[in-house]
């Protein structure tokens, strides 16, 4: 029996299969197809099943991270919306909070509203702040404003009413009227997508999934086709951007819940994998063909995050705490209008990609300066499979960045490394020092086509003492899909003072949620044996606007006192203080209901020797600490065993990725074949 994980990037598509029945993981890797994502998986899903000659009827399992709703949104790519929602409100979505991103930049413009103003419809509803009916919407009026959307030409249709967190039943009412008129179109409605308070997030929230919703429905069914079409006929998971993973069904209703998909599985997995390999603290760097992505994992567990923008677009769903930036290997290197050196945020993406894949790529990149610097070997990209240009990567460098700048070649492309590495280090201080982390203590999980290129000059840098490069780390995202679970998230909004009788009702809305979600589970056959719960109520001092989350698992009886003496610790924890005596407002209550995967754990063994690996060969490699190219020896990963030790200067180089090794630094390589980087005082 096996199980396939795929990961689809703005660059690559990426593959994991996993034997159940030996432990075996297989990987493999192909250039994404932005035009239609679901050819590539199909290509790859089917080399797959040729090479390792799969009975597809075996394949029982089938995930996948995406990120085409992502994509639809920054693109701009959605479908035409139409918004049902209170008297008075339509503008709600245009308004929005009136915060600034950033004070003094004048030169920033609010994304424009994903609907239209005169597709925004307002109707004569209103629930009061504690669910109580202050007006009820006509049958007659709601139909109404659904012919006016269908006469707007709206695919999607998005219903928001105030207080519907409270009280759905209008909204479910507006539901009917727009699916009697509209039954074509893709319905969003708030209760349901965000049952929470904070009008303006819950709209957003709500828009955007009916925005993506219409063509990630096509999507959807064009891969289920195609999966067909290759004899798998199951239906495929998708991973949720809690790190769980949803059906196909949940999909198609919340696509919003995709946003970092592909993301969240590679935190999963290098949690996981970090885990086994005895380093709970970890920074996970993910560095693909288009953006970074970092994310701290504390204790073997992921941070959570309510809420973030997705193309400047607040999204209020539970998601794994990740901090993206536009650095990749695709990232653009170019001199600004000043005469500075910028890299990123533009990527040139798969197509046409590097100036070295000869896709008709103009600008150069940082794999365009990697291959410059002989960090990476012009032949050795995807085992062999994709041949790149070397001569012409440094043509485009003298031309468009040394040349202008009176530098050399390999001057022009050390300092567009050096750039991103910048960029780099400020992301990964955002998700730790900024909140009181010290470096110090984790480690720098590196993954992504090219994170181990970049993680040991990085790790230096933050002062981080060690680098874990996973197998195989440039499919470490699928991987991931292979480790996550099954997550349900639920929500209750219960604005209000905490005392013996509210504690009481957080209580029991908890239990409602469980019992929903027991529903869920068991729809997707998951047996009570494998169901796990974790509860979590997010409380604020009263007077506060912005609340902390507590874990109720953690507390040995989740009373009132034991409630309220968690709240102030994790409160210090956030903020640094707490107010003893001040009132305690319970603000929402959380459950996710979570299914466990069963997955094989790959023992590895230890070789209780220490062996000191040998090189197939070297190259010249430049690094900075010596300003000039040094002969550096090469291995193949696959003829590392463990035990193995490298000291530095060193390529590691594998089908996914290659690992750099700077002067002064060692690895070896542990029981299940990570590769352990410890950092020296050198420089680099």
């Amino acid at each position: 029996m096996y199980r396939i994980g795929f990961d689809v990037g703005g660059t690559f598509t990426d593959f994991a299969v996993l034997d159940e029945r030996s432990g075996a993981v297989r990987h493999f890797k192909l250039p994404s197809t932005p035009g239609d994502l679901s050819r590539g998986i199909a290509e790859g899903l089917a080399h797959l099943i040729r090479s390792l000659e799969l009975d597809p009827g075996l394949i029982r399992f089938v995930g996948h991270g995406t990120t085409t709703a992502t994509n639809m949104v920054i693109e701009r790519r959605g479908s035409r919306t139409g918004l049902l929602t209170t008297r008075g409100f339509r503008d709600v979505l245009e308004i929005g909070r009136q915060t600034r991103p950033h004070l003094y930049d004048y030169g920033i413009v609010n994304p424009p509203p994903l609907v239209d103003r005169e597709n925004r419809i307002e109707v004569a509803e209103r629930v009061a702040a504690d669910g109580s009916v202050v007006e009820a919407p006509s049958d007659a009026e709601l139909e109404a404003a659904a012919m006016r959307l269908r006469e707007a030409g709206a695919a999607a249709v998005a219903i928001c009413f105030l207080h519907s967190y409270r009280m759905p039943d209008h909204e479910a009412a507006a539901r009917r009227a727009v699916e009697k008129v509209m039954p074509e179109a893709f319905v969003s409605v708030s209760s349901e997508v965000l049952p929470e308070f904070r009008e303006f997030e819950r709209l957003s929230t709500t828009v955007l999934n009916a925005y993506v919703g219409p063509r990630m429905a096509a999507y959807l069914d064009r891969l289920l086709g195609r999966i067909r079409d290759l004899g798998i006929q199951i239906e495929p998971y998708t991973v949720h951007s809690n790190g769980g993973l949803m059906s196909m069904r949940s999909v198609r209703a919340f696509p919003v819940r995709t946003c970092l998909s592909g993301p969240a599985a590679g935190v999963v997995g290098a949690a996981e994998v970090a885990r086994d390999a005895g380093f709970p603290d970890i920074i996970t760097f993910d560095v693909g063909g288009t953006s970074t992505d970092v994310s701290l994992v504390h204790q073997s567990r992921p941070r959570f995050t309510g809420d973030r923008l997705v193309a400047d677009y607040p999204v209020k769903t539970p998601m794994l705490d990740i901090h993206v930036i536009g650095a990749g290997g695709g990232s653009i290197a170019r001199i600004d209008d000043a005469g500075a050196l910028k890299v990123g945020p533009e990527s040139a993406g798969a197509e046409p990609g590097p100036v070295a894949y000869g896709r008709g790529g103009s600008e150069p990149t940082i794999t365009d300066a990697n291959l410059v610097l002989g960090r990476l070997d012009p032949g050795a990209l995807l085992a062999g499979r994709m041949q790149v240009d070397a001569r012409a990567a440094r043509k485009a460098i003298r031309r468009r960045i040394a040349e202008p700048l009176g530098l050399s070649v390999e001057a022009a492309a050390e300092g567009i490394i050096r750039i991103a590495i910048a960029n780099m280090a400020r992301a990964i201080r955002t998700v730790s020092t900024e909140r009181g982390h010290d470096l110090g203590r984790f480690s720098l999980f590196a993954y992504g086509g090219a994170g181990p290129l970049h993680a040991a000059e990085l790790a230096r840098d933050c002062a981080m003492p060690r680098v874990v490069v996973p197998v195989e780390p440039g499919t470490m995202c699928a991987r991931g899909i292979l480790l996550s679970d099954l997550v349900f998230d639920f929500v209750r909004s219960a604005v209000a003072e905490a005392d013996d009788e509210t504690w009481q009702a957080a209580l029991a809305a908890l239990n409602d949620m469980m019992a929903e979600g027991s529903r869920l589970l068991e729809q997707d056959g998951v047996g009570e044996a494998d169901r796990r719960w974790r509860r979590m109520v997010e409380a604020r001092y009263k007077g506060q606007n912005h609340e902390v989350r507590i874990d109720l698992d953690v507390l040995e009886v989740p009373s009132l006192p034991e409630f309220i003496r968690a709240f102030e610790a994790r409160h210090r924890e956030e903020y640094g203080y707490d107010v003893p005596g001040r009132a305690v407002e319970i603000v929402n209550c959380r459950l996710q209901a979570i299914g466990r995967v069963p997955t094989v754990a790959d023992a590895g063994q230890e070789s209780g020797v220490c062996i000191e690996a040998i090189a197939r060969g070297e190259r010249p490699v430049w690094f900075r600490s010596e300003g000039d190219f040094l002969p550096t020896p090469v291995f193949d990963r696959a003829d590392l065993p463990p035990g193995a030790r490298v000291e530095g200067p060193a390529v590691i180089e594998e089908m996914s990725a290659t690992t750099l090794l700077h002067p002064g630094q060692s690895a070896r390589v542990d029981r299940v074949g990570n590769i352990i980087i410890e950092l020296g005082s050198s420089g680099s």
